[in-house]
């Protein structure tokens, strides 16, 4: 699933991306193998109730062996108040992560943060188990276009959806 969503960007290898509640790195990874010059950043809070074993240190071991160290940086911090200029990045990425907030405001919040630090033209990946609905309604609150929610997607025992979007380019 993690492949057939970052396949459906067309990637030049130069892009800046951000992954939210990145974890253990699977879209995080998965973004820098397709970069050549472009950079990944996973932003997490490493909360082990979140993820089993989730911390810094085990997924800069996932980076280290799958060979894109030198393409990703991590970050500390918090979906809900992303700490990066507006219009930073030209691709975001969650996966199983948004649900993890536990408020509804919280995860508006979030979701206004992400359409917040994505580029003009910059595309929007979410993949969640719940509150997908949520996150198109706040996405298309924020004026992004091409708002797609589909799934369900049996990957795991519960269903999982995918979210994409795109943010309009400036005229």
């Amino acid at each position: 699933m993690r492949d057939k969503l970052l396949n459906s960007i067309s990637w030049h290898g130069n892009e800046k991306v951000l992954d939210v509640g990145c974890g253990h790195g699977l879209m995080l990874i998965g973004a820098a193998k397709r970069l050549r010059e472009g950079r990944a950043v996973g932003i997490d809070l490493w909360q082990k109730q979140d993820q089993a074993g989730n911390s810094r240190e085990a997924t800069l071991l996932n980076i280290r062996l799958e060979n894109v160290a030198d393409r990703v940086e991590l970050v500390d911090g918090d979906a809900r108040k992303l700490p990066f200029e507006e219009n930073a990045f030209d691709v975001v990425v969650s996966s199983w992560a948004l649900h993890n907030i536990y408020d509804r405001s919280g995860r508006d919040a979030a979701v206004r943060e992400i359409a917040r630090v994505l580029k003009p033209g910059g595309r929007l990946l979410i993949i969640d188990i719940r509150h997908t609905g949520e996150y198109a309604e706040v996405l298309r609150q924020s004026e992004m276009s091409e708002v797609h929610r589909t799934g369900p997607n049996f990957l795991f025992v519960i269903p999982s959806f995918a979210l994409t979007a795109r943010k309009p380019a400036v005229a």
